[in-house]
């Protein structure tokens, strides 16, 4: 009896261990890399996460914006961080576009990374600067017919949501517009709001201000509906373009070989915040929809997007600039 109660016991102590160090994680600050520049919404969604997470763990949550090379360069160094938990990525669908734009990379998302769990999603609404001489889609569809290769679209770089819905609307439009990325979407934003680029397909949760304010003119949104936070505006697919639907989702992932328990608690976490009704209430009026889900949801999630995005780049013709 004495030799079954050890073997019982041997078998527990991880179980107990894990869940120690699950409940006493975390003892230090914790750093979210966003690969992103300023001002965009993983910047924008990280922070907020980051402070809600701070006020119910009781350490700080740092927010590092590492920016460059398509996310590359951010995606990157939190692979080749320690897979303690201190170390934190703010991904989007830029990162399952990515594993097929990109013929080399310094990481694989799914063997380097580990998820955590989806945070949110958002329409794309397409605004022209006011100086283009178009008022609606099929005005701009027919202006860059007419103009192969004057016309230009702004991104925040290669790979990402903003790039791969600009280079979908060209696929399935017919039309020829020349893709300029940026180092980051702040940086794409100041483009199309000077006049330096024509278009620009945003998140409506940042752009839809300076539609309001007229600074730019929106043409259309990128869902299967219209968006309640700019309901004047038609969708693209209702205002002439079948069959288009984009749009930029936001999720949380650690290194690889990350604990078990240290990824579950997170995930916990991060769902508890997006699941609050003050949260669901919040973003709703910003146009996000909350993406809660468990760590194995989240993981087949990832998969079906590196396969669905490796269809869309294969489509679209896209490359990496």
């Amino acid at each position: 009896m004495k030799a079954i109660a050890r073997l019982v016991a041997l078998l527990a102590a991880p179980l107990v261990t894990a869940a120690a160090l699950a409940q006493a994680y975390p003892t230090r600050p914790v750093k979210i890399v966003v690969p992103y520049g300023a001002g965009g919404p993983a910047d924008i969604y990280a922070r907020f996460l980051g402070s809600k997470l701070g006020e119910a763990l009781g350490q700080s949550f740092v927010i590092e914006d590492r920016p460059g090379g398509g996310a590359v360069i951010g995606t990157d160094a939190v692979a080749k961080s320690a897979p303690d938990g201190y170390t934190l990525l703010m991904m989007s669908n830029t990162h399952t576009v990515n594993e097929t734009l990109f013929s080399k990379k310094p990481y694989s998302l799914m063997r380097d990374l580990a998820p955590i769990t989806g945070v949110n999603y958002s329409d794309l609404v397409m605004v022209i600067h006011p100086s283009v001489p178009a008022n609606n889609l099929k005005e701009f569809i027919a202006l860059a017919k007419a103009k192969p290769h004057e016309l230009n679209y702004a991104s925040s770089g290669p790979g990402t949501p903003y790039h791969m819905a600009g280079e979908l609307f060209k696929a399935i439009a017919g039309v020829d517009i020349v893709h300029v990325p940026y180092k980051g979407s702040d940086g794409a934003r100041t483009g199309i709001l000077g006049g330096q680029v024509q278009m620009m397909l945003d998140a409506i949760t940042t752009m839809a201000p300076n539609v309001r304010a007229g600074k730019v003119r929106a043409i259309g949104t990128t869902g299967t509906k219209r968006s309640t936070v700019l309901p004047d505006v038609p969708t693209l697919a209702e205002a002439g373009l079948p069959g288009y639907e984009s749009g930029i989702w936001l999720g949380l992932m650690a290194p690889a070989g990350t604990p078990h328990a240290i990824l579950a608690r997170l995930n916990v976490e991060v769902n508890k915040v997006v699941n609050a009704p003050e949260v669901r209430e919040l973003w709703a009026r910003q146009g996000a929809v909350p993406m809660g889900m468990s760590i194995e949801q989240f993981d087949k999630f990832l998969r079906e997007e590196i396969v669905k995005w490796a269809r869309v780049v294969q489509i679209s013709g896209a490359k990496v600039d």
